[in-house]
């Protein structure tokens, strides 16, 4: 299986948090945006400063995201992905959540091969099932 991975995959991955994705072992080949680098560390610095998790633990789970990172397929956001994020699009979403969206259409439409969004987000997963996306990980 090739999937479109946002950074709420990665996150329930790193921080081992219940209903991490099932399917990811399936995962022959993940793609998502660099912007997942940014998503994932600016959360595990929240949680240092809100949570106070200690040094040893934060160093494990940036560690982790570092790990997830060199297995992805990293696309970066162009301008014609931002582009593609900032027209109208089948449901409403933030920001972020349309660059992925845009993100992983562009990449399906430029590979030509079928790609699954995996997310944990339910507008993302809303969205990219009207985008014509199978979703996983989300209901």
């Amino acid at each position: 299986m090739i999937a479109y991975a946002d950074s709420s995959v990665l996150l329930r991955l790193v921080l081992g948090q219940p209903g991490a994705l099932r399917e990811w072992q399936a995962i022959e080949r993940a793609v998502a945006s660099a912007l997942v680098e940014v998503e994932c560390l600016r959360t595990l610095d929240r949680l240092r400063l809100r949570a106070r998790i200690a040094d040893r633990e934060l160093a494990a789970r940036r560690e982790a995201v570092f790990r997830l990172l060199g297995v992805l397929e990293l696309v970066e956001p162009t301008w014609p992905i931002l582009t593609r994020a900032a027209q109208p699009l089948p449901t409403d979403l933030g920001t972020l959540d349309a660059i992925h969206l845009a993100t992983a259409l562009l990449w399906r439409e430029q590979s030509g091969q079928d790609v699954v969004m995996a997310t944990h987000d339910g507008a993302l997963g809303t969205a990219a099932r009207a985008s014509g996306f199978q979703v996983v990980g989300v209901a």
